[in-house]
């Protein structure tokens, strides 16, 4: 397990896929300060290549010297958009295999998430620092400060008519869908088998979410979970001629057939309230009447 953030430990803020400025990273500067921490701007903050934080090249060396760097308790990613799958293959973990750290993100570090999640260790789907200091985020950027310093979480949700009752155990895994569809087949593909997968989105045409989940069930990513649990489907689309289901009606469409336990409208995803899973950590998921509660098994 990844040691817990000491105060003035150093973190590292890079972007692996869209550009950003430091001047959008105040409030998360302010927050990590305050937390005690000392932070370092990766040479991708502020730079640009068309809508990329620098060029393949200077994304690819941003990450690796804050992998490598031993100084670096962690690494946040600035931001999501597009990105990180161009430069993943490129990334040497040997060091960061020996000497492991906290990465964090969520959106399109799904792809780091699922990368290191196959060489066995654990990061956070987290809100990043582009989104520090918005309305309703107070919440979410307490839970990746409990993570960091090692304070022990466990989580409830309402109950949703689409819940599916049952108890279930094992590694937490998942996290943007659009993210897992696109790497399946790849080398940070992830097995799903046993494990308690969790899905969010944003922006995608209803049809999209079908064609994903028809592909993930075909693939096998879906049959065989231990639970499922479904976060955020914000801001979705339709076409002139509607879809005739809803994010969640498809998710249930596509599970319906299998008895793991399936908990909905879980707060994690494109929303102010995004609490901070640990992928890779062995979790308990218990889905009742009541509502349902997700904890990890230490």
């Amino acid at each position: 397990m990844i040691s817990a953030l000491q105060p003035g430990d150093k973190i590292a803020i890079i972007s692996t896929a869209r550009k950003i400025t430091s001047q959008e990273l105040i409030p998360a500067l302010h927050t990590f300060e305050n937390w005690g921490l000392q932070v370092v701007l990766g040479q991708s903050i502020n730079a640009s290549y068309n809508q990329f934080a620098g060029d393949d090249a200077l994304r690819l060396q941003d990450f690796q010297q804050m992998l490598d760097d031993e100084s670096i308790k962690a690494i946040v990613c600035a931001r999501g958009g597009y990105g990180t799958t161009r430069i993943i293959d490129q990334v040497d973990f040997t060091k960061f295999k020996k000497q492991p750290k906290w990465v964090i993100g969520f959106s399109d570090v799904t792809t780091i998430h699922s990368h290191i999640h196959n060489l066995g260790i654990e990061t956070i789907h987290a809100i990043m620092p582009v989104l520090f200091g918005r309305v309703g985020t107070i919440d979410s950027v307490e839970t990746l400060r409990q993570v960091l310093f090692g304070e022990n979480l466990s989580y409830t949700s309402a109950p949703h008519p689409f819940n599916r009752t049952g108890t279930a155990r094992g590694q937490l895994v998942g996290g943007n869908l659009s993210m897992l569809h696109t790497l399946t087949g790849t080398k940070s593909d992830i097995n799903t088998d046993g494990k308690i997968l969790f899905l969010e989105d944003l922006d995608e045409y209803l049809y999209h979410i079908d064609r994903m989940l028809v592909h993930l069930d075909r693939s096998g990513k879906l049959s065989n979970l231990a639970g499922l649990i479904v976060g955020d489907m914000s801001d979705m689309k339709d076409n002139a001629i509607p879809f005739g289901k809803t994010a969640y009606e498809i998710i249930l469409e596509h599970t319906g057939k299998y008895n793991y336990p399936v908990c909905y409208n879980f707060p994690v995803g494109h929303e102010p309230l995004n609490l901070a899973l640990v992928c890779g950590r062995e979790a308990t998921l218990d889905v009742s009447e009541l509502g349902a509660s997700l904890g990890y098994n230490f």
